[in-house]
């Protein structure tokens, strides 16, 4: 077995490339779309940890993760669009509107990427909801 060093280079002398952490977040969305959640353990990291901090839940582990989202309720096939991506060589964050058809939830979400995988997801689901009146002088609707 060979080992890496912090280049990407292992003993044997072969040039390991480890692909940019926001092409690793691409990979990790293109996979969630398959539908086939366990496929996307392979940009996990053994170790990884998704943290909800709105419900104060944590998922461990890629086996977990796949069946936490093979076991949400759903109408049909998930469809993933990447509103936004944003990174460096370690953190990336991500804007995507999910839908199934009739659920429309939003995620951002956090993540780190070390060594072409991903080891933790920090992700917000946020709420729509109404505008306050006492403010509509001052704004426009956006949709």
């Amino acid at each position: 077995m060979n080992t890496i060093d912090t280049k990407g280079v292992t003993q044997a002398g072969v040039i390991q490339v480890i692909p940019a952490a926001t092409d690793v977040v691409r990979q990790f969305w293109a996979l969630m779309a398959s539908n086939d959640f366990s496929s996307v353990g392979a940009v996990l990291s053994d170790d990884f940890l998704l943290d909800w901090p709105q419900s104060n839940e944590r998922i461990r582990g890629k086996d977990n993760f796949a069946r936490m989202n093979a076991e949400y309720p759903c109408n049909g096939r998930w469809i993933f669009t990447i509103n936004q991506l944003l990174g460096n060589d370690v953190e990336v964050v991500s804007d995507v509107s999910i839908t199934d058809g009739v659920q429309h939830p939003h995620a951002i979400s956090f993540f780190t990427v070390v060594n072409g995988k991903i080891t933790a997801i920090r992700e917000y689901w946020p709420e729509p909801y109404p505008a306050p009146a006492n403010r509509r002088h001052l704004v426009e609707q956006i949709r």
